[in-house]
């Protein structure tokens, strides 16, 4: 194992990020605290309990995969769709470096960067919600696995993309509106039993419920399955990246 290549890849990628403060670490903080103030702060002091939950402390863990989410594909899309654009990835493909050790610069990069924008939320949440976390090693698992999870499905979409808007397609016309649909506001407890089967079928739903499980011991799904599913994603993505750099798919061409 290359451990200088993947120590030079994840801090070039990490200094990046650390040029742009603003942009990848405080815009979406200050988005998703706009939601604590709206749905936490105001709606939810007028509304009853879900779960036993208050509905301000209900949705954290929905809000926090939201942006969990869509930081982890945006970071590691780009980080990779970069070198791709400017020519500088055939510096990496020609290098003595396994696509493993890319991977795990490149994704450790965007976990790490995503895990710090969840943890700065969690913290932010505690400004305008009083929250409890009762399994606080399962919501570091989901928290992790989820995190290294979508930022391999954000290298796929970086390796995938042929120009900058085709990056932002799939976060904002898939992702987003599954996450929306998959229990961040509500419970899929209280739809009527046909569309809580049709939710069922959304994988976003089971990411939300085994982490609001860590939180507060109450979820639309049991968590082993949850973390299951993730697991299982998770080798998907490794797989296709694998195929990928075997192939030489968007990358030799």
């Amino acid at each position: 194992m290359n451990w200088y290549a993947i120590k030079a890849i994840y801090l070039f990628e990490m200094a990046r990020a650390f040029r742009t403060l603003t942009q990848s670490i405080a815009s979406p903080v200050l988005s998703t605290s706009l939601y604590f103030v709206v749905f936490g702060a105001a709606i939810g002091s007028r509304m009853g309990q879900v779960d036993g939950v208050s509905y301000g402390a209900f949705i954290i863990p929905g809000l926090i995969m939201l942006s969990l989410l869509s930081e982890s594909i945006s970071n590691a899309s780009f980080g990779i769709y970069m070198p791709r654009w400017s020519g500088t990835i055939y510096e990496i493909l020609s290098a003595p470096v396994s696509f493993v050790e890319v991977v795990i610069g490149y994704v450790g990069a965007a976990t790490t960067k995503s895990i710090m924008v969840g943890a700065l939320i969690l913290l932010t949440a505690r400004l305008f919600v009083d929250y409890e976390i009762q399994h606080p090693v399962w919501m570091l698992l989901f928290l992790f696995l989820t995190a290294v999870t979508f930022s391999m499905f954000g290298f796929i979409i970086g390796l995938w993309a042929e120009g900058f808007e085709k990056l932002q397609i799939i976060p904002l016309m898939v992702i987003t509106p599954l996450t929306f649909l998959g229990g961040a506001f509500y419970s899929i407890n209280m739809l009527p039993e046909f569309w809580q089967k049709v939710a069922l079928l959304n994988p976003v739903v089971y990411l939300i419920s085994g982490f609001r499980w860590s939180f507060y011991g109450v979820s639309d799904v049991n968590h082993y399955i949850s973390l299951g599913m993730i697991v299982v994603f998770l080798f998907v993505c490794l797989g296709f990246i694998a195929w990928l750099f075997r192939t030489g798919y968007k990358l030799k061409q």
